[in-house]
């Protein structure tokens, strides 16, 4: 089974018994332990307006990861673009890239990700909330760090950063509409099977077949983004996948959110209709098992896919669940 890829996105989740400083500083150890163990990469995602959340900034904690670290690559899963101007992000991922060589991936998406009020809030624009202008964006990016303005356009003046390091570009999505800029541009795509299951093999597959080569990547790089809860029975992982479960139920229903379940909390907790619902319909979103069950559904999955990384977006309702769990996958798929 070592033939998959294994990597770790962060969305920042705070667990209900911890300060912000605690739970970065168990990021900066579940790092180090994901670079211990033979993962891949270990990416931060963007989210605003989140107070369970500490990842406003996926640039700072990459900068402060990768101190922490020596091999295992860091990035963004991802910045979301309309949040930001293309220079300033194509400014600090060149510098982290000069900081990190080798070891800086960008991921891009296309939505806010976050309400429509804290979009105005961060763009200060309204007529930047509304107006859809992620291509020219992306176009934008891109030009900076391949330094290919046409002579013509008013941007190829600006004294782009000095530093000829560049990081691994990648397309998010969640549904078809970043697939196509990932493959026409050459860009590697990570596709949340957590947000959108029915469609991950389908769209990944696409991507494979339709992928353009570029200076970015000469063949396409896919990546199938899962939530997984593993532990060493079956009955120990759906215990600890409870408080997930109804994380993304609420999401799901609309209903309010609130703070990270604890296992207390979500396994006395009564289901709505519309909890139930959601959860029913997001019920391929997340994998629990033991590592043998998780490994054989993965293997199956990617292969289906086209892919040979997976990343893993874990829920464990503690500290010491999450690191047994990340251990036990590492094992399965005999990552070092």
């Amino acid at each position: 089974m070592g033939r998959i890829k294994l990597s770790i996105l962060d969305i920042g989740m705070m667990l209900q018994d911890q300060t912000a400083t605690e739970a970065l500083a168990h990021t900066v150890r579940f790092v180090q332990l994901a670079e211990e163990l033979g993962y891949t990469r270990y990416w931060f995602a963007e989210h605003h307006n989140a107070g369970n959340q500490i990842s406003p900034s996926p640039a700072l904690l990459i900068a402060h990861a990768a101190a922490h670290t020596k091999t295992i690559r860091v990035g963004a899963g991802g910045i979301m673009l309309p949040n930001h101007s293309p220079l300033k992000v194509a400014e600090d991922f060149a510098l982290l890239a000069a900081m990190h060589p080798g070891r800086i991936d960008l991921g891009i998406g296309r939505a806010p990700g976050t309400d429509g009020l804290t979009a105005l809030a961060l763009r200060r624009s309204r007529e930047a909330v509304y107006q859809y202008d992620f291509p020219e964006n992306l176009d934008e990016l891109l030009h900076y760090f391949q330094r290919d303005f046409p002579p013509e356009h008013p941007f190829a003046r600006i004294n782009f950063s000095p530093s000829s390091e560049l990081p691994n570009i990648f397309m998010l999505g969640s549904s078809n509409g970043g697939v196509q800029f990932a493959a026409n541009k050459g860009l590697g795509f990570a596709f949340a099977a957590h947000m959108a299951p029915d469609i991950a093999v389908s769209t990944l597959r696409h991507y494979k077949e339709t992928f353009q080569p570029s200076n970015w990547f000469a063949a396409p790089h896919g990546i199938y983004s899962i939530s997984i809860i593993t532990a060493e029975t079956e009955e120990e992982a759906h215990y600890l996948a409870r408080p997930a479960q109804l994380f993304w139920a609420r999401i799901f229903s609309g209903t309010p959110i609130g703070n990270f379940p604890t296992l207390e909390e979500a396994h006395a907790h009564t289901f709505t209709l519309a909890e139930e619902h959601a959860a029913t319909r997001m019920k391929n979103a997340m994998l629990f098992g033991t590592p043998v069950q998780i490994a054989e559904q993965l293997e199956r999955v990617t292969v289906e896919a086209g892919v040979d990384e997976v990343m893993v977006l874990s829920f464990y309702p503690t500290v010491e669940s999450r690191v047994n769990g990340t251990r036990l996958l590492a094992e399965s798929f005999s990552l070092k």
